[in-house]
């Protein structure tokens, strides 16, 4: 039977580093990036509430379509609001949510995609755990210090979890 994982996190904590180490490790699932599918479904809109929620609301329904077929699914999206991974998990009956914590200072620091930078300098105006909210989960089934614990570490830590609970 198919599954879902979502990594959360705030933007730079490490949430796409992970699922990569999950697939070298060898991990069967279709991969749904925030940032590939946001320029396929919606190239044109912005960062704003109505935005993201027409988003989050897409994002779902293609993992939900692919778990019913039987295709186990990686979220790799920070969806900053609560609500939209709770809906995930309401609908997905084997669902994995997997939190990738990092201090604020340490995301600033890494700020691979310069979005930090560029809130700082007013470029970026809506920038989760910046200057919009970013909700942590509240019960998550896995927490993953990216500043204490390397992606590989990570990874192995969610496929144990995975095969636990006899998903893989």
């Amino acid at each position: 039977m198919a599954f879902a994982v979502w990594l959360t996190g705030p933007p730079g904590a490490g949430k796409s580093t992970i699922a990569d180490a999950l697939f070298r490790r060898g991990l069967k699932a279709a991969r749904l990036e925030s940032d590939v599918l946001r320029s396929v479904l919606m190239p044109k809109a912005g960062y704003g509430e109505e935005d993201r929620e027409t988003f989050y609301g897409a994002m779902l329904w293609i993992g939900n379509l692919l778990v019913e077929h039987g295709v186990s699914v990686v979220f790799d999206a920070t969806a900053a609001r609560r609500a939209w991974r709770d809906r995930a998990r309401q609908s997905i009956a084997r669902f994995l949510e997997v939190f990738v914590d990092c201090p604020r200072d340490v995301l600033a620091a890494r700020d691979p995609k310069g979005l930090y930078k560029a809130a700082a300098e007013g470029r970026v105006t809506a920038l989760p755990g910046a200057q919009t909210p970013y909700e942590p989960p509240l019960l998550p089934e896995l927490v993953v210090r990216s500043d204490r614990e390397s992606a590989d570490a990570a990874a192995d830590r969610i496929l144990l979890l995975l095969r636990a609970r006899g998903w893989l």
